[in-house]
């Protein structure tokens, strides 16, 4: 499964930078009306409404791809195999658990910003795994890999950096480092089970670089400066 056209072949971090204002706001929002628990599957679901769930999909036809045995041909069988399986259901157990848990963990005054901050870092990472990936087969994933560089690369990091710094200083910084180091090993991790990458493997970046962002941002919130006032 690749992804839609009309996120090809580079628009991603401004993109990200629109749906992560509505999640910041959403938050914000809910956090004054139900308790953090609740919060959290409510940002949960407003995510997957303004995503949508191609991406998700993507990271399922990748666990099943990296959890299958046997040749690369094998691993690209089951990741292109249209019926889910037990590795692409433990994957997305795994992403919908781990963000449950640090939205609901995270400070509700970082909250927002925090959210912002890793829907662009996502879309970013997006860009990176593309852009330092070979396209395994043809597809919207190859339209993406194929028509995204070292060029592309820059001009999203450049917008993602600015936009980040200017959200939540060097702690934006560190979320959008970490995703980035997360994209990379996922082309790693593509590269070797696949031979190369798909628009599985961009929408499995999406979904693992947002986690790894909010961790990021919970984990060094208390450590790396971020309020701007």
């Amino acid at each position: 499964m690749g992804l839609p056209p009309y996120i090809c072949p580079n628009p991603p971090p401004p993109r990200g930078s629109h749906i992560g204002q509505l999640l910041g706001v959403s938050a914000y929002l809910l956090s004054r009306i139900f308790p953090a628990a609740l919060t959290s599957v409510l940002v949960l679901a407003v995510i997957y409404k303004l995503c949508g769930i191609n991406h998700l999909d993507g990271l399922a036809d990748f666990g099943d791809g990296v959890v299958a045995h046997g040749s690369l041909e094998k691993k690209v069988a089951a990741m292109k195999d249209v019926n889910l399986g037990t590795g692409g259901v433990a994957f997305i157990i795994m992403i919908l658990i781990a963000n449950y848990a640090i939205i609901n963990s995270m400070p509700q005054i970082l909250l927002p910003l925090a959210l912002l901050v890793a829907e662009v870092s996502a879309k970013q990472s997006m860009i990176a795994f593309a852009a330092f990936s070979t396209s395994l087969h043809k597809g919207f994933g190859q339209i993406m890999i194929d028509k995204t560089g070292n060029r592309e690369f820059l001009i999203g990091l450049a917008i993602s950096v600015a936009a980040i710094y200017f959200a939540l200083g060097p702690l934006g910084l560190a979320m959008l480092a970490a995703s980035q180091l997360a994209a990379i090993y996922l082309i790693v991790v593509a590269k070797r089970n696949f031979g190369g990458a798909t628009g599985d493997g961009i929408g499995a970046a999406n979904e693992i670089c947002r986690a790894v962002a909010l961790a990021a941002a919970f984990t060094l919130g208390g450590v790396l400066p971020w309020m701007r006032w």
